[in-house]
This record gives C-alpha cells, sequence and structure tokens, in this order.
C-alpha cells in the first residue's frame, strides 16, 4: 500500500482516479478547494487537504504539511486546472490560469521531491495536453497582461506543463519518473464558469468524448508500473519522442528560470 497525492482530486477525472486508488488499497491524499467535494468522497483510505493550488503561499504550505506527515510520497498525479473565460489575478498578483494550471505543479513536483525520493518507485503523472503544437509560452507576458482568452491561456499554462516534464527530467536530479499524459478530450470538468453557449457546444461534443474511466486507465498503468525514462510523454495512447517540438529542452531551461524569476518578482 503506497501513498498517492492528487492535486485537483475533487472533481472529474481527479476524483474518479482517487476513488479508483483507494479501491486497489493505496492511500490517497487529494488537494482541493472544495470542503464539500473533498468531504464527500470519504472513505477511511482517503484524506482530504483543504488548498488553494492557484495561491503560491497555501501550495507551498500544503507542500510542508504533507512532507511532515508523510514522509514517503510513492506518487504524484496533477490534475488541478480551471477555465477563467476573464482574466482574474490571485491575491499573490499571478494570472490564475498560469498559477493553477502550471505553477501549483512546478511547486508540487519539486517540493515533494524528498519523499518521492523515499519511495521504491516514485512517479509524477502530469495530466495535460501533451502532443498538441497550438499555444506556447508568451515570454515577454507570461501573465497575459494583453490578449487575455481563455483559449490562449489554457494553451500557454498547457506548454508550460510540456516544458514543466523536460525540466524536471533534465534538472531536479530527482529518481522519480515524469509522465506528461494527455487523455484527450474527456467528460470530465466543471463548465459552469463558461458562457451558456460554450457550455451547450461542450455538451454536443461530449457525446463523442472519452468517458472518464477510458481516460484515467493509463494513469492507474503509470504509478502501477512506472515508465523506465526519467521522461514518458504520452498523447491518447500515442507515445510521442522527446524530440517533439513542445518538448524542446532550450525552452524548459528558459521556462524554468522565467518561473524562478515571476515568483520571486511576486514574492511569493
Amino acid at each position: 500500500m503506497g501513498l498517492v497525492v492528487v492535486s485537483g482530486g475533487t472533481n472529474g477525472m481527479g476524483r474518479a482516479f482517487a476513488l479508483g486508488r483507494a479501491e486497489r488499497g493505496d492511500r490517497v491524499l487529494v488537494l482541493g478547494r472544495d470542503h464539500a467535494r473533498g468531504a464527500a468522497l470519504g472513505g477511511a483510505s482517503i484524506d482530504f487537504l483543504p488548498v488553494d493550488l492557484s495561491s503560491v503561499r497555501e501550495t507551498r504550505q500544503v507542500v510542508e504539511r504533507i512532507l511532515a506527515e508523510h514522509p514517503v510520497v510513492d506518487a504524484l498525479t496533477l490534475f488541478a486546472n480551471a477555465v477563467a473565460p476573464r482574466r482574474i489575478v490571485t491575491a499573490e498578483g499571478l494570472e490564475r490560469t498560469f498559477a493553477l494550471y502550471y505553477l501549483s505543479r512546478y511547486l508540487l513536483g519539486l517540493g515533494l521531491r524528498p519523499a518521492l525520493d523515499r519511495a521504491a518507485a516514485p512517479v509524477i503523472v502530469n495530466v495535460a495536453g501533451v502532443g498538441v503544437t497550438r499555444g506556447g509560452v508568451r515570454w515577454a507576458d507570461p501573465q497575459l497582461e494583453s490578449g487575455y482568452s481563455a483559449v490562449t491561456a489554457q494553451l500557454q499554462a498547457g506548454r508550460a506543463n510540456d516544458l514543466l516534464g523536460v525540466g524536471f527530467a533534465r534538472r531536479s536530479g530527482s529518481r522519480a519518473r515524469y509522465v506528461l499524459y494527455h487523455p484527450g478530450f474527456t467528460r470530465s470538468g466543471d463548465r459552469s464558469p463558461l458562457p451558456f453557449v460554450v457550455r451547450g457546444l461542450l455538451a454536443a461534443a461530449s457525446l463523442v468524448a472519452r468517458p472518464v474511466a477510458a481516460a484515467v486507465s493509463p494513469i492507474h498503468g503509470f504509478v502501477d508500473a512506472p515508465p523506465d525514462a526519467p521522461l514518458t510523454a504520452v498523447d491518447r495512447g500515442r507515445r510521442l519522442p522527446l524530440s517533439f517540438p513542445t518538448l524542446d529542452p532550450r525552452d524548459a531551461d528558459r521556462l524554468a528560470d522565467l518561473t524562478e524569476r515571476l515568483l520571486t518578482h511576486h514574492d511569493c
């Protein structure tokens, strides 16, 4: 029985995965903001830690709590994300999609490295959009102060997560295997913040979307038997070469440096 940490585990794919790990006999630690949904997970093998993962301060605090209470973490799975139709700035002065979808994953992966490295076969699974080539990091304006749209913000954070996996494998020194996983369009997620018309279009599209169980199944495989390679990228069942355009090591180094400057600038 191992300990699996699930960020964004109160809804959609994250929730299904957390429940699946508990059924398999693992201890599961779910991180999320929704107290009611967290409490509803229940069960003796699932614990819930309330945290706003768009807050750097709260994310760092929850990392410290996990390290204090759990010397060994066998797997870290990263699901947390939310679509914001309008640009939202957090109390720390960060664009919220970038903070939630990318920075929280950066902080959790690096912060929990000591506990991961004590596990027999540690793995991090970053559930994002690897394999998509649209979008990119706005190097001169990562906070999207101009030209914001929900799609632009999602694509930027998605491409940042691609580079996060590359950077972790290259720079962290961790034993943990890193998996970038794109499940494809899935019947999952909270669409309530979206405009009515967009919600309607997504509802229609969901008729051909993958069921949550099918999208989550490969993640169980990554946790049960982590890949041998330090970095693996899988797009809807297809393993990508690490020469894929969005996995450029030079851009990964550039993003790691930008991220540290950003956190320092915002005094996070």
